[in-house]
């Protein structure tokens, strides 16, 4: 059965390149980033979880965690995080997730026959606090994932999932959103002192409310 948006996130038990790991246990009470690779050993993902390593701070000042996963044993994991850490330079500081019985790569609808039977298609989802999926993109095996945009939509389910506002196309941190629908235009200023700009009726834009 597919996994969607709003659905709880399964969860784990599982071995990793830094040992046995709960997955709810390690998100605690943070939001988590869980995504899948094809292979270990492979040139794409290299540059992902090298990518990944590189952006430590900005995922920790987001309360986030993240954990990565292949079908591949954790031996194929700890030599590829030697290659990682060489050709990237950096420090891979988060868990890889051995699975080879494919059982979590299932229950998270990460096999796509139609792609490839028996390994893991670029699958990423962002859980939140509550242990709900907040996001899911699916990338193929040839075409890297951006981590801008990933940083930028974390940034945003977190903005939105504390204030009633949503954010418009191309939005990065810092800029104007949108007030939702369900805020009538009248009680607008008191919610949001810093005032609004009414382009249209449903249309109400307001600055950044946490910054």
């Amino acid at each position: 059965m597919s996994l969607r948006l709003g659905d709880k996130a399964p969860n784990f038990t599982a071995q990793t390149s830094q040992g046995e790991i709960n997955f709810y246990d390690y998100l605690g009470d943070g939001w988590g980033i869980l995504f899948s690779h094809p292979g270990d050993y492979t040139p794409v993902c290299t540059t992902e979880l090298g990518r990944t390593a590189a952006l430590k701070d900005e995922f920790a000042k987001r309360n986030t965690k993240v954990l990565a996963l292949s079908v591949d044993s954790v031996e194929s994991h700890q030599g590829w995080i030697n290659d990682i850490n060489e050709t990237q330079h950096v420090e891979v500081n988060f868990p890889i997730i051995a699975d080879p019985d494919r059982k979590i790569s299932e229950a998270y609808d990460m096999i796509h026959p139609n792609a490839s039977v028996n390994a893991t298609i670029r699958s990423l989802f962002i859980i939140g606090p509550d242990k709900t999926v907040k996001l899911i993109i699916s990338y193929p095996a040839s075409t890297g994932r951006n981590f801008q945009e990933i940083l930028r939509v974390l940034d945003s389910l977190q903005l939105t999932a504390y204030h009633s506002v949503a954010t418009p196309a191309d939005w990065k941190d810092g800029e104007d959103v949108v007030v939702v629908p369900s805020i009538k235009t009248e009680d607008i200023p008191a919610k949001f002192p810093k005032g609004f700009k009414e382009v249209k009726p449903y249309l109400r834009l307001t600055p950044q409310p946490n910054k």
